[in-house]
């Protein structure tokens, strides 16, 4: 474990190109190949050291040419313009996977992955959730904008509900899968319409996921 201790709880959104639930939560190969997301997270409580992080957002857009294992993708990181210069550098030193086991969560494994980090993009971002509903969205004016949905039966409309457990992993312990539709320009372009998306109450930390 590294040098500072740090810890962040909140709901997440993410999204992906691949079909509904991501062949990436069952070990399987991408959908079509190639990996592009988006995802973004309010922490309603956080800390990195004696920094607090409570009521700030993050988000991202990255892609990768292949199966994320096989490494060369590229990331824009989004920091919240709300937070002090301090705070800036504390989310980005997380979304780094700074101060952080190997393999303990996303951040890091991503991290890991990625040959490209685009500037920081310091911002407004928009994020309104319910976890429980698979609703919501988030925006960064100019740079993405997704919004996710429950998945509906294509013959009848109905609301069609999913929710994955996993027992060991480094994003989440349960989430609730939905639909997601994404927008983003460049360094980083994402245009996808009913795709996969999860909602998910994370509790991270240097050491992983908080059970």
């Amino acid at each position: 474990m590294a040098d500072i201790q740090w810890m962040i709880r909140g709901p997440e959104i993410a999204t992906c190109n691949c079909s509904y639930g991501c062949p990436c939560q069952f070990n399987a190969l991408p959908t079509y190949g190639d990996c592009r997301a988006a995802v973004a997270m309010q922490i309603e409580e956080g800390y990195f050291g004696d920094l607090r992080l409570d009521g700030l957002r993050w988000a991202a857009v990255a892609a990768w040419p292949g199966p994320i294992h096989e490494g060369h993708g590229e990331i824009q990181p989004i920091v919240d313009r709300r937070a002090t210069p301090a705070q800036r550098e504390a989310l980005l030193a997380i979304m780094s996977g700074q101060n952080t086991k190997p393999g303990a969560t996303f951040f890091q494994v991503f991290a890991s992955m990625i040959d490209t980090v685009y500037e920081p993009r310091i911002e407004a971002i928009e994020f309104e959730v319910d976890v429980a509903q698979a609703t919501g969205r988030f925006s960064v004016p100019g740079v993405v904008d997704a919004k996710v949905e429950p998945i509906r039966n294509p013959v009848t409309g109905a609301v069609h509900r999913a929710k994955v457990a996993l027992a060991d992993s480094f994003e989440f312990v349960e989430a609730q899968f939905a639909s997601g539709t994404v927008k983003a320009t460049a360094p980083i372009a994402l245009d996808t319409v009913g795709k996969h998306a999860h909602l998910a109450n994370l509790h991270l930390t240097g050491d992983g996921i908080v059970r």
